[in-house]
């Protein structure tokens, strides 16, 4: 917050005697700025809400199946186990979510209206895993006789984005190896802010797994697209160099039209590589006409 820090930092990194590492408010110290401040000397360092495996490694839990319903309730945000009671902690996720990102977005961008800010990360909160634009998230907030533009709305989800909020991703067409350029999918940095901002009341535990798998995409490294092939949705493409991953999620495949809905899509893509389906099956990994059946909390734990 003073004004020349940086030349303080150059400083200090000219004298070639120290490891630095700069954090900062998720809003107002983006990577970007960074990147500007110290142009070449910048190396950025991706921090993510705990893991499930983390989870487990923290509480020390044996019971892997039980241990993913509670991470499914309790999420990654690490301050929260502090707290004893479930209320508790989503009190605190609710004020690191309304303090941390929504206040210092407002200060940053100098907001002018907070109120279609907060409405904006509700609606997303309550959307997550389906198809969202600037433009349909604006028609739905005119039919209800608010007054809004798109590109309010576009520049809204981007600043969501740049603080670490949600993350947006792509649609890639697989038959036609491009990627599409409307109608994206957000998800949250962690899953739990939805129960803390948005209640329990609709668990809806299927988005909420589909949340946890994009996450630990990227905490592995991946590049994550959401896949289109013959007007058929595959979750997402997970993307490293030359290694590539067709990935589906479920909740429950115990239903033999569920099962087949999930593979489906998978088996109508021709090429070689990998594909899977996640989801709470509670049994070991088995193979399906070769796709992997695989429960969330083994592929989660690396086992």
């Amino acid at each position: 917050m003073c004004d020349g820090f940086e030349l303080c930092i150059n400083n200090l990194h000219a004298a070639e005697m120290y490891d630095i590492y700069i954090t900062g408010s998720n809003a107002f110290l983006l990577s970007s700025d960074l990147a500007t401040l110290f142009t070449g000397r910048t190396f950025e360092i991706q921090v993510y809400p705990f893991s499930f495996a983390e989870y487990v490694h923290y509480f020390e839990l044996t019971d892997q199946y039980t241990a993913f319903d509670n991470y499914m309730l309790e999420g990654g945000m690490s301050g929260s186990y502090l707290y004893k009671e479930r209320e508790d902690k989503y009190d605190y996720i609710e004020n690191v979510f309304d303090t941390l990102i929504l206040r210092d977005i407002r200060q940053k961008y100098k907001i002018k209206s907070p109120v279609l800010m907060v409405q904006i990360s509700q609606f997303l909160m309550d959307n997550v895993s389906n198809l969202t634009s600037a433009r349909s998230i604006t028609d739905t907030f005119t039919s209800n006789k608010d007054k809004i533009n798109h590109k309010t709305v576009g520049n809204y989800l981007n600043y969501l984005c740049n603080a670490f909020a949600f993350y947006k991703f792509r649609r890639y067409d697989i038959k036609g190896k491009k990627y599409l350029t409307f109608n994206d999918k957000y998800y949250l940095s962690d899953h739990t802010f939805r129960y803390a901002k948005l209640g329990t009341k609709n668990l809806d535990s299927g988005r909420v797994i589909e949340n946890i798998v994009a996450m630990e995409l990227l905490r592995r490294g991946y590049e994550v697209y959401v896949g289109i092939l013959y007007k058929k949705e595959i979750d997402f493409v997970a993307l490293k160099r030359s290694e590539k991953i067709y990935i589906q999620v479920s909740d429950n495949i115990t239903l033999s039209e569920t099962f087949q809905r999930e593979v489906d899509p998978l088996l109508k893509i021709k090429d070689a590589y990998p594909k899977m389906v996640i989801a709470r099956t509670r049994n070991p990994e088995y193979q399906y006409e070769g796709v992997k059946i695989v429960d969330v909390a083994d592929w989660l734990l690396g086992n």
